[in-house]
């Protein structure tokens, strides 16, 4: 019988979830699931120092706003708790021992001091540094001995100094290194709490994790993790090392370069099923072309042999063109729905009819905050100059515009049912009897009716938003500035 497939996302709760982190979860779900296996939520809190108060609640809030529902976790508990490093100390303490016992690790008392003033040795010496092994060659006795009298330790991974380690990674095949480049890492810190490396081995054994999902940065430590296993003598899991994820100048993603995080790109008014979609596609291509994927395909589709060996850049743009596609795929309603809050400060006139704006901008938008700038003009015409009304391409120029404008305004005036069709066929039927392109027409209208060289919409469509009354009083006013 196949063993079941067990995953775990495992954060630290530091404030925020940045977007290695959010992809890092959704391999990790999607392997499980993939597999009809089970994902699991640690809280990975050990460096008390680095916690933030409130992170845990990003997290949860996070993973439940992109659909990742955790099979087990503090939350919801299960057979393999604590799901919290922090509550699991006694345990990491009994492993380390139990390793020492083992002959696989060692007590070091070595002070702070002393390991302090090495590396800063190494670093003059522009050597990296290495435990140099002082205390490793201490009896059994001499160890106990320094124990009772409460001499401050840690426990030491005996690492093997002659040879190699390999490992077998499901992304990058297998890996060598030379065991002559281990340090004797701390497993377990004089204040008792485990270090990332011992806590992540003993805690993926205990929670019988099949596929742990990390970033390639981390390939160093995997013969680390390794070692471990074998020290102990269990079973390692499928080791899925991901590629790097880059801006497009070559540096990686980073919150203190200003670049955003999850929940940055959903306040910026991305949607969160195209970050989603986007975020899986950072490193990983389906065997087909297709780009765009609910969650529920994506776990029908998602194959480990899809994953990159090469970085993978973070491009605002295809992330703007994913989003746009996400928007045009909403249902009318759903669209005004999200738009709603983003009308608000933009638009103060309260009998405008904003379904309409929606529906001129659904097929036009691919970031939400991109709504006030682009309706801006609605509430205010802005100051404009009259070369708005030189385009090439439609043949105008300040002095057909006026001519254009003139004609038209006695034709709007005379509209009685003022609405989106009668507008478009008075307009139409005018430039049909002036014997002039529509463009001739229609960019004149719309630059009098915008003030701007952009606009979510053509002129029909915006004067029919705009009314008659203040249409009109804009056709005149575009008038006035080219007669000036």
């Amino acid at each position: 019988m196949a063993k079941e497939v067990r995953t775990r996302y495992a954060p630290s709760p530091t404030g925020y979830m940045h977007i290695g982190n959010l992809r890092t979860a959704l391999y990790e779900y999607l392997i499980a699931k993939s597999a009809n296996g089970r994902f699991i939520l640690r809280i990975e809190d050990t460096d008390q120092k680095r916690c933030i108060e409130g992170a845990l609640d990003v997290i949860y809030k996070t993973l439940e706003m992109a659909g990742l529902r955790h099979d087990e976790g503090p939350d919801v508990g299960g057979d393999y708790g604590p799901y919290v490093q922090s509550e699991r100390k006694a345990i990491y303490i009994e492993y380390a021992k139990k390793l020492v016992d083992m002959g696989g690790a060692y007590y070091c008392f070595c002070t702070p001091e002393k390991i302090a003033a090495q590396k800063e040795e190494c670093e003059t010496q522009g050597r990296q540094y290495r435990y140099d092994g002082c205390c490793r060659g201490l009896d059994a006795k001499e160890a106990e001995k320094r124990l009772n009298a409460k001499e401050p330790f840690v426990i030491r991974q005996k690492m093997p100094d002659t040879g190699t380690t390999s490992f077998e990674d499901a992304v990058y095949g297998t890996i060598t290194v030379d065991n002559s480049t281990l340090d004797d890492q701390v497993l377990l810190k004089s204040d008792g709490l485990p270090t990332y490396n011992f806590a992540n081995v003993v805690d993926d054994h205990l929670m019988e994790i099949t596929h742990v999902v990390r970033g390639n940065e981390y390939l160093s430590s995997a013969p680390k993790y390794n070692l471990l296993y074998e020290a102990f003598g269990w079973e390692i899991p499928t080791y899925v090392h991901v590629p790097l994820i880059l801006k497009s100048s070559g540096q990686k993603l980073s919150k203190r370069a200003g670049d955003p995080s999850f929940e940055d790109l959903v306040n910026m008014g991305y949607l969160v099923d195209a970050i989603v979609n986007y975020v899986v596609l950072l490193g990983w291509s389906p065997s087909d072309n297709t780009e765009i994927f609910s969650l529920e395909e994506l776990v029908k589709v998602f194959d480990i042999k899809g994953i990159s060996k090469s970085p993978a850049i973070f491009d605002i743009n295809k992330l703007n063109w994913m989003n746009g596609e996400y928007i045009r795929k909403m249902t009318p309603e759903k669209f005004h729905e999200k738009a709603l809050p983003y009308y608000e400060g933009a638009i103060k006139n309260k009998d405008m009819d904003l379904t309409k704006i929606s529906r001129v901008l659904q097929v036009r938008t691919e970031v939400l905050s991109s709504i006030p700038s682009n309706i801006d003009f609605i509430d205010c015409l802005p100051d404009y100059d009259v070369s708005l009304y030189v385009h090439k391409k439609m043949k105008t120029t300040p002095e057909n515009s006026l001519e254009n404008l003139k004609a038209v305004l006695p034709v709007l005036r005379g509209i009685e049912d003022w609405n989106e069709q009668n507008v478009h066929d008075a307009v139409l039927n005018l430039v049909q009897q002036m014997g002039i392109k529509n463009g001739q027409m229609l960019w004149p209208i719309r630059t009098a009716l915008t003030g701007k060289e952009v606009s979510p919409g053509g002129a029909i469509e915006i004067a029919d938003i705009l009314g008659k009354e203040e249409t009109i009083r804009r056709i005149e006013e575009g008038i006035k500035r080219l007669s000036a």
